[in-house]
């Protein structure tokens, strides 16, 4: 899934792409927390993310469909339904 995003200022600049993944203190500023407690959500198996030798990744993808489930639905959607660990 890419998305093409333009300047809007009609200079016709070069289009970029939108990132696949977020690091944890950037997805933790997205959603309005501390990168600390996002942490630990991932830890606990409450919020999806992938470890790649050892660094954490959000994918753009899991906070797109979460967004878009609780705007959908109306409701409160719980994180910890989106995380699956495997070990």
């Amino acid at each position: 899934m890419t998305t093409s995003v333009t300047s809007g200022d009609g200079s016709g600049g070069s289009a970029t792409t939108a990132p696949h993944f977020y690091s944890v203190p950037e997805a933790a500023r997205m959603i309005g927390m501390a990168p600390v407690t996002l942490y630990r959500a991932i830890r606990d198996g409450e919020f999806p993310a992938m470890r790649i030798r050892g660094r954490l990744i959000i994918p753009a993808r899991a906070i797109d469909s979460m967004i878009d489930a609780a705007i959908t639905e109306n409701t409160v959607i719980d994180a910890s339904g989106w995380a699956v660990v495997r070990r």
